[in-house]
């Protein structure tokens, strides 16, 4: 079995090394890499806003990467009298490691689906949500807060650029390669992947690899463009990707 990691540095080259540790033939090919969002000088004031029991949901690692250096820049922090919610297990450890402040996640599963359940968030009205995140992303989190009565409110920490690869090399690079394993951690990558290829690649060779995802959500969309042989991991950082890839 050989891996191609599609997901971005330095996520993508961490995941790739612990492969080859453990004597797989793996190599990363990030799909999209990040720059700073256009609002983060927006976000200590958005922050220092906030009244008491307020949500803070952080939806990724990038939105703290950036976020952490804006709030210090401005003489700001974490308030410890708000409720701070990530996707998931490995966003919850980066914002945590900042602030000391417990972080709420889903255990369950990390998606938005799984968050929403959570019996706190049931009542949410008259209260303000922040979410973090990257440009666009899914609205799903937004809308559920807002029919509930929330007032919700985003912050652009981050953009996600799509790298620029030569589809027809890549192709020729991955086959004479032998891959035949593919990691893909959002639905914007896989359509990225989908389209980054000739036809001919896809038919013959992309189509039939397996695909390690991250999401129910994600193999529905990857069956819909042709993937057969398809695994969702139990969550969206590395140990899940190891565990789903062994």
């Amino acid at each position: 079995m050989s891996i191609l990691v599609t997901r971005p540095e330095p996520a993508a080259e961490e995941l790739v090394s612990r492969l080859r540790l453990a004597g797989q033939v793996a190599w990363a090919m990030p799909l999209i890499e990040f720059t700073p969002g256009t609002q983060l000088g927006s976000l200590p004031a958005q922050i220092a806003s906030l009244r008491d029991d307020d949500l803070v949901f952080i939806l990724s690692q990038h939105a703290i990467h950036y976020a952490q250096p804006a709030l210090v820049k401005a003489g700001g922090s974490w308030p410890a009298n708000l409720n701070y919610y990530a996707i998931g297990r490995s966003t919850a450890l980066a914002l945590h490691a900042v602030s000391g402040l417990n972080v709420v996640w889903p255990h369950e599963r990390e998606t938005s689906e799984v968050l929403i359940q959570l019996p706190a968030l049931q009542q949410v009205a008259g209260k303000r949500a922040l979410i973090l995140r990257g440009n666009g992303g899914r609205e799903l989190l937004a809308e559920t807060l807002q029919q509930r009565g929330a007032d919700v409110q985003f912050i652009e920490c981050y953009q996600r650029c799509a790298k620029y690869y030569h589809g027809p090399l890549e192709g020729r690079r991955w086959r004479d390669s032998g891959i035949t394993t593919l990691v893909v951690t959002s639905g914007e990558m896989l359509q990225q992947l989908f389209s980054l290829f000739p036809a001919i690649d896809r038919e013959e060779w992309l189509l039939h690899c397996r695909l390690i995802v991250v999401s129910e959500r994600l193999a529905t969309c990857a069956r819909e463009l042709g993937w057969r042989e398809i695994r969702v991991a139990d969550g969206a950082d590395n140990d899940a990707l190891l565990r789903a890839l062994q």
